[in-house]
């Protein structure tokens, strides 16, 4: 069962576990769940999704409840009237405060998207970057007498593909489990020491103006233990409250 982390008569709100499509895709033939659909028997009616996550990333996704209150919703994203908060585990010390203006190219897939614009020009994407915590673990890796992590929290201004997972990569701070654009001797490292196969990036709040209230409206998911255990043993605090 799905944790709801929201919900009111026009829209609800779910931490998507990592690993999870948000729909069906003819993509990914194999997969027989669906966050659209569990959410859809769960609630027993239709959901529209307003937005999407990546497949390996977790935390606050939100539907609408109806047609019409999807198109609302969509327009406040249009807008650009939603405030997106992740945290990730990165490689490297991170700086502590940095606004990555950085357009992006347009990532296509080789089937969806075989007949898209394949020139077609990069599209601007900025992301601010806060460097939250930092670790050392001294084990020797490759050249270095020691290994560095750090905990960012990421607020994307545009919402590009992979636009978090890109320009941290940008800055040379890749997400720890990302395959595509992370570091795998890194992924590697991760895995073995800390036993975790995902990707290390976690959509904790989402926080926009309600279209029918007027209200403001803020919701947030947990990591959980999972990730806590991992932070804990990095030397940060496993609780929680400390990652609102």
């Amino acid at each position: 069962m799905l944790e709801i982390l929201y919900q009111d008569e026009h829209y609800v709100a779910i931490n998507k576990p990592s690993g999870l499509l948000v729909h069906r895709s003819f993509l990914d033939k194999r997969e027989t769940q669906f966050a659209m659909q569990m959410l859809r028997d769960q609630l027993d009616q239709h959901v529209f999704p307003v937005h999407r996550l990546d497949r390996p990333t977790s935390g606050v996704l939100l539907f609408a409840l109806s047609s019409e209150a999807a198109r609302a919703m969509n327009e406040v994203f249009i807008a650009g009237k939603i405030k997106k908060r992740y945290l990730a585990l990165t490689r490297g010390f991170a700086p502590d405060s940095k606004f990555v203006d950085k357009p992006l190219k347009e990532e296509l897939d080789k089937i969806a998207d075989k007949f898209a614009d394949q020139n077609k020009a990069p599209q601007e994407a900025q992301t601010q970057v806060n460097c939250l915590a930092q670790a050392t673990l001294p084990i020797a890796f490759g050249k270095y007498p020691s290994i560095r992590y750090s905990l960012v929290e990421c607020f994307p201004h545009t919402g590009r593909k992979h636009q978090i997972r890109r320009h941290l990569n940008h800055l040379t701070h890749p997400i720890i489990g990302d395959v595509n654009h992370g570091d795998n001797k890194h992924n590697h490292f991760f895995v073995e020491h800390f036993g975790l196969r995902r990707l290390m990036l976690f959509a904790t709040r989402l926080e926009f103006v309600h279209p029918y209230t007027n209200v403001e409206i803020s919701i947030t998911a947990d990591l959980g233990e999972d990730t806590l255990a991992v932070f804990s043993r990095l030397g940060w605090s496993d609780n929680e409250k400390d990652y609102k």
